[in-house]
């Protein structure tokens, strides 16, 4: 599916993105990514939103792999650092061959704000969420997500992405807001802008689709109000691309639960796929902490 035979990196160019998440509302409270709650947590501002910086690896994907990479990609990411609105992020890939790379995404000072990898499949190489989740361990005594087993799936249900709707409380954005943002935008991101697309229609940027994922439920409770973050994000194509305004099946599963320090977090894998053929479309694998500072009386 191309690629190169010897190594090369490829850099992107410096891009400013954009906070979308300022009016984000979950179980009736304001989100980390809201100045006051940030502060609260002793943070140094409002994160920017993870999957944001997606986007500015696409172009370095796309240049080694072309189409394919929106159909069989798979972008696994560790978040190092947040980023705020202001900060200017440049995205790096070093492909050595084959079809797997390491990437990175850094702040002009040097800062990691993520490390992980870029695979094209559909047999996927070992991604960096593989190697993270396959060292989870026994997490002890847990006070806020107590309640979640692992195994334990939720029930399937349907979403859309569609253009002009707003994604909820959750996301409180359209696609079309988040295409006016966007740091890498495309005209196959906008229904009858390009009727060339080789999908006949409109896609969903890779950036958006743990949006989609995010309308599912997830099967357990979590302990609140608390206030989360994502740590880990991985989303993997395996019949791309998911397309705007088409129906999908979702189901999301616990597949893992741990501590740190700071946060317990639960890792989620949310199956997306096509109901009218059954196809598995992509997953999305979600590690998820909820700050143990943001939860009343947690012990000790």
């Amino acid at each position: 599916m191309g690629g190169f035979d010897t190594e090369i990196t490829l850099i992107g160019p410096w891009r400013e993105p954009r906070q979308m998440l300022a009016d984000q509302e979950y179980d009736g409270h304001a989100s980390v990514h809201d100045e006051a709650v940030a502060d609260k947590l002793g943070l140094a501002g409002a994160p920017i939103e993870g999957p944001t910086h997606f986007s500015q690896f696409d172009p370095l994907a796309t240049a080694v792999w072309g189409d394919a990479w929106f159909e069989y990609g798979c972008i696994s990411s560790h978040f190092e650092n947040m980023v705020v609105e202001g900060d200017e992020v440049r995205a790096t890939m070093v492909h050595s061959g084959g079809e797997s790379a390491r990437i990175v995404a850094h702040k002009k000072d040097g800062t990691n704000v993520l490390t992980g990898t870029v695979t094209l499949g559909p047999d996927h190489a070992e991604t960096e969420l593989d190697r993270r989740l396959a060292g989870a361990r026994d997490p002890g005594d847990l006070h806020i997500i107590d309640q979640l087993m692992i195994g334990a799936r939720s029930r399937a249900v349907r979403a859309t992405m569609t253009w002009s709707e707003s994604n909820g409380n959750l996301y409180p954005f359209s696609l079309e807001d988040k295409i006016g943002s966007i740091t890498e935008t495309s005209p196959w991101y906008v229904p009858g802008a390009d009727d060339s697309t080789p999908w006949g229609g409109a896609i969903v940027p890779i950036e958006m689709v743990s949006v989609l994922a995010a309308k599912c439920p997830r099967p357990g409770e979590v302990r609140g109000p608390a206030v989360g973050l994502f740590m880990d994000l991985e989303i993997r194509m395996l019949e791309g691309p998911v397309m705007v305004g088409q129906e999908y099946e979702l189901v999301n599963e616990i597949v893992a639960v741990g501590q740190t320090r700071r946060v317990e977090h639960y890792w989620t894998r949310t199956t997306i796929t096509d109901p009218t053929d059954g196809r598995t479309v992509c997953e999305v694998l979600l590690n998820q902490g909820v700050f143990k500072a943001s939860f009343a009386g947690y012990p000790g």
